[in-house]
């Protein structure tokens, strides 16, 4: 049995779901990463947020975005900032967050953002766009490696340097510095 191309009483095509759904737990996992108490909820949050744009970056033709998003923010950066606050802070968060008490200015301030990208959206042109250029992972592979070395080896180093601090902070002494 054959699978259609579209859901059967809504007739939306399966990519346009999956859209949906990646967009739904992307906002949603970024609302629970800005508005969670709990720091380490935060975090997964966050990778959680992470690896839905991963998913959207699959469906626009991206692939080897969508890995270097996983490798490098779900696996790297979202671990050593979980690591990072299992070892320094402590769990719970304080009873009145800081950000809290600029709520009206960042209420003003996504207003204004939110206004401004209606008025995008509406301008643009969306029958003008072609279809996607694609490139191949080689051809992206050959330019990052030989005209882009030299930023690709200092992230490697500011990636080593995090993951030594890291376990300079998990040998340091709990009873003074190191």
């Amino acid at each position: 049995m054959a699978i259609p191309d579209a859901l059967p009483f809504i007739n939306l095509a399966w990519g346009d779901l999956l859209f949906l759904i990646l967009s739904a737990v992307l906002v949603g996992s970024a609302l629970l990463v800005v508005t969670l108490r709990d720091i380490i909820r935060c975090g997964l949050a966050m990778m959680v947020c992470f690896a839905a744009l991963a998913g959207l970056y699959v469906l626009i033709g991206a692939p080897l975005v969508a890995a270097a998003q996983v490798l490098v923010y779900i696996g790297a950066i979202s671990v050593l900032v979980l690591f990072a606050i299992m070892l320094t802070q402590t769990k719970a968060a304080p009873a009145r967050l800081v950000f809290q008490t600029q709520a009206l200015p960042a209420a003003i301030a996504a207003a204004i953002l939110a206004f401004l990208i209606a008025l995008t959206v509406g301008a643009t042109n969306w029958n003008a766009v072609s279809a996607p250029i694609r490139t191949g992972t080689a051809i992206l592979a050959r330019v990052l490696f030989d005209q882009f070395v030299l930023p690709f080896e200092i992230v490697s180093v500011l990636l080593l340097a995090a993951v030594i601090g890291g376990i300079f902070l998990a040998k340091r002494e709990q009873d003074g510095p190191a």
